[in-house]
């Protein structure tokens, strides 16, 4: 009798188990890194670490208690996760990886936003970038980076970066100094499905008011944003319209080259003054970009989408463009 409640007892106990499968190959995926965390308030505590076998299989003697885990595996260099909420099963798991490539194959940047805000002596540049991997291999390169970016001297190369992997949340990257002068790069995986980064940066706003920049995705669509009671000029770019709700401009730019006249002052963030708790700061949220908005432009009634999708946090704190990545961070 004894011996039956033992075997009864035994699937409450069960050892985390499952396969990792290689969307790129078709196939199960042998020799990969399989760890398993739990979240704490302290952040990931790491319990176990196994390898793959040889069919893709792999069994973690940790019995998850209470509170969220997550699954991570390791593989070619990038990290993909499986979260393990409280009360979920424990066996049978599937976690997908993809192999990983140094050339961007299918994974290209589709859209690029660029909001402009003078306020009082500075001028502070937010711009979010969204990449498309429509492909079945993750795009990785840790040398030079997947992104990168002109960063304006001015900004002596400072500049927050933000990077949201598909179905995931945001995290801070560094970025990396590339050999081409101004340009740089973030180290950060871009997997099958959609990537985002925020860069925000800020320089001393030069008198006269103008912005010098590269367009370094010349095949993306790129807009360009003011507050209300700020507005841009230059020969390469032309006003679309207004978001209703907040009256930011929205501009079209042509070619790779940015050499923009500034006028007025304003900012799209909540005043310092307003009392509130120290985090977000800036709570607007735009509509995504080309989603919502639609200008009806000449008798014609030609049709143009241009929304955006800029939700803004309170930026973290500067990274230092010309550090190398901390060693040890989660990759993608």
């Amino acid at each position: 009798m004894k011996l039956a409640w033992l075997f009864l007892a035994l699937p409450l106990m069960a050892a985390v188990d499952g396969t990792v499968f290689n969307k790129t190959s078709g196939k199960a995926q042998a020799a990969a890194t399989v760890s398993i965390y739990k979240l704490t308030e302290a952040g990931p505590e790491s319990l176990e670490t196994v390898k793959s076998d040889a069919a893709g299989k792999f069994q973690l003697q940790t019995t998850p208690g209470p509170g969220p885990h997550y699954v991570q595996v390791a593989f070619e260099g990038v990290t993909y996760t499986r979260m393990m909420p409280p009360g979920s099963p424990t066996s049978g798991l599937q976690v997908e990886v993809y192999s990983a490539s140094a050339k961007p194959g299918d994974a290209k940047v589709t859209q690029h936003m660029m909001l402009f805000e003078p306020m009082d002596t500075k001028l502070v540049v937010t711009e979010n970038f969204i990449f498309q991997n429509s492909g079945t291999a993750t795009f990785n390169e840790p040398e030079s980076g997947t992104l990168q970016f002109y960063l304006p001297p001015a900004a002596q190369g400072k500049v927050r970066i933000n990077a949201t992997a598909p179905q995931s949340v945001a995290v801070e990257r560094s970025a990396i100094q590339t050999k081409t002068p101004n340009v740089y790069g973030v180290d950060f995986a871009i997997k099958p499905g959609e990537t985002r980064f925020q860069l925000s940066y800020e320089m001393p706003l030069p008198d006269p008011p103008v912005f010098q920049g590269k367009l370094l995705y010349k095949d993306a669509t790129t807009r360009l944003v003011t507050p209300r009671g700020v507005s841009l000029k230059a020969e390469n770019i032309s006003e679309l319209g207004r978001e209703p709700a907040t009256q930011a401009a929205i501009y079209d730019v042509k070619g790779n080259d940015l050499k923009l006249e500034i006028s007025g002052s304003g900012s799209l963030r909540q005043p310092e003054s307003s009392g509130e708790e120290e985090g977000p700061s800036i709570q607007e949220v735009m509509p995504r970009v080309y989603d919502q908005v639609t200008l009806v432009l000449a008798l014609a009634a030609a049709i143009l989408v241009v929304g955006f999708a800029l939700v803004y946090r309170q930026p973290g704190r500067p990274a230092t463009a010309s550090g190398a990545q901390e060693k040890g961070k989660r990759r993608g």
